[in-house]
């Protein structure tokens, strides 16, 4: 009795690309494909729809690419194996030999992909830290992600209103609702600086969201954001430094008044 063929989920932006890959699969006859994206999020939604056992994933797509689309998909229970696809030259080879994970650089040739799919892994969250160290430019995540009720729960950052820590956990509070993640502030600060301001130890607003500063009731600074009424208290330590960034930004924007931040 002949086994299964392998399940598998081809990503690619180029849709040329996508079938090429899916004709030379047909050809060896080891694996189905189940479904085609043409980039990150595409990839995420039909994992969920199709549950491959392994995804053909280019690096370099427009929006979300390759390395984060498989941060996320790590988070799937259980994680397809993963085999990127590039275009990058020789020295990135080692950075993906060094992660455990195997690549097919193109233009992909038929016997590569079938020893691509018979020695096929799945990408561990530590073997892809190692690769997005190694694999240059790299660039800030789009979306953060975390399993919700037996499903993968998106949020863009680009709607994220605040981060607040308690504990190992952290809060994302959006435009859609909130969720709770297992990444450090400190992380998301060091990945997000330049988008996110720390305005308490435990937490982090976003830039774009300022509205401004106002007293609280107890004499202190509070932040004020546009998308929700919670007002979120700046430390001390920290007054001095969110005042000068937030003048400075105000500074920066054309037509608005310079003296909207610290006013009761």
């Amino acid at each position: 009795m002949n086994a299964p063929k392998m399940r598998i989920l081809i990503v690619d932006d180029e849709p040329l690309a996508r079938e090429r890959l899916a004709s030379l699969i047909r050809e060896l006859g080891v694996g189905e494909v189940v479904g085609e994206a043409g980039n990150g999020i595409e990839a995420l939604t039909a994992i969920a729809a199709h549950a491959p056992q392994l995804v053909l994933l280019d690096i370099r797509m427009p929006g979300m690419d390759g390395l984060e689309a498989a941060q996320h998909m790590a988070y799937y229970e259980p994680p397809p194996a993963v085999i990127f696809t590039t275009a990058f030259g020789d020295y990135a080879l080692e950075a993906f030999e060094a992660s455990a994970v195997d690549y097919l650089l193109k233009p992909i040739r038929k016997e590569r992909l079938l020893q691509g799919l018979q020695r096929a892994r799945v990408l561990s969250r530590g073997a892809l830290d190692i690769l997005k160290e190694r694999t240059a430019p790299t660039r800030a995540r789009t979306h953060l992600s975390a399993p919700v009720g037996g499903s993968l729960r998106l949020v863009p950052v680009d709607e994220v209103l605040y981060f607040q820590a308690d504990q190992k956990y952290v809060t994302v509070v959006w435009t859609g609702g909130e969720l709770v993640i297992e990444e450090p502030l400190k992380t998301l600060e060091a990945e997000f600086g330049e988008r996110f301001l720390r305005i308490h130890r435990n937490a982090l607003v976003a830039l774009s969201r300022v509205e401004a500063l106002a007293r609280d009731g107890a004499g202190g600074l509070a932040v004020k954001l546009r998308g929700t009424e919670k007002r979120l208290p700046v430390s001390r330590r920290l007054s001095g430094q969110v005042r000068r960034c937030l003048k400075s930004m105000r500074r920066a924007e054309e037509g608005l008044p310079a003296d909207a931040y610290g006013q009761d």
